[in-house]
């Protein structure tokens, strides 16, 4: 990912950093894999109260569907684009299968156009790739071991856990990995992706904010205070915690 700074012209360019390489290229692709979509209330329910905060407004998107499945065992296909994606971080590229079937998955890091994929269970070990293994690169998961009919994994997050062995996973690691290191530099660009203006709270009026301790806008600790829900059906899947 290159991250290309703006020359200090104007005060919004001042601090921008944004990607220079992907660019949109909705035109050339197939119309059966783009579709409009509604987004409901932007963080309002159906009485029209805010449900989740600093939502709001935000350009049109259109929808790509993302093939998580990658069904299409032991057949070869060709990355012919590497498109932005509106409605994710990551980039996203439209594979041509050999069967004439056209899909978009999550563009793996250091994919290139013209690059050759294949998903399957007999397939090399290749970025991009998908089969039932799962393999370390940077942050993403790492495969510890494999016993009975399970897998051990440990996520980014630190946590190890459990799943089934008969699961896939793609190798490699999701490109854009550098999204981070963006600055939009200006508040309108981040109007355009239907975030609003976050304010702090001990700068607001103490009257109904002010409290002892740290604690969430609906009195909860804030600081320390597990989100996870009890007694979870997946909790004997999970080994270790994740760590703070």
């Amino acid at each position: 990912m290159a991250i290309h700074l703006y020359k200090t012209s104007t005060p919004s360019t001042r601090n921008g950093a944004v990607d220079s390489q992907v660019k949109s290229n909705t035109r050339n692709t197939r119309n059966n894999l783009i579709y409009g979509q509604h987004r409901c209330g932007k963080g309002r329910n159906a009485r029209g109260i805010i449900t989740a905060r600093h939502r709001g407004g935000g350009h049109k998107r259109l929808y790509r569907k993302i093939d998580f499945r990658r069904n299409e065992k032991d057949i070869y296909g060709r990355i012919v684009t590497i498109e932005y994606d509106p409605n994710r971080n990551a980039y996203i590229c439209l594979i041509h299968y050999g069967d004439g079937e056209k899909r978009y998955i999550l563009h793996p890091r250091g994919a290139i156009i013209g690059d050759t994929i294949i998903s399957g269970t007999e397939v090399p070990i290749k970025m991009g790739n998908a089969l039932p293994l799962t393999r370390a690169a940077g942050a993403v998961a790492k495969l510890i071991a494999k016993e009975g009919k399970s897998a051990t994994l440990k996520l980014p997050s630190g946590e190890v856990r459990l799943i089934s062995k008969n699961c896939s996973a793609t190798v490699g690691q999701v490109g854009n990995a550098g999204v981070n290191q963006k600055s939009l530099g200006r508040a309108g660009s981040k109007c355009w992706l239907g975030k609003r203006p976050v304010v702090r709270g001990v700068v607001m009026n103490p009257a109904p904010i002010g409290r002892k301790k740290p604690a969430t806008p609906w009195g909860y600790p804030a600081l320390g205070r597990r989100s996870r829900k009890r007694n979870k059906y997946s909790d004997n899947l999970i080994l270790r915690r994740r760590s703070k």
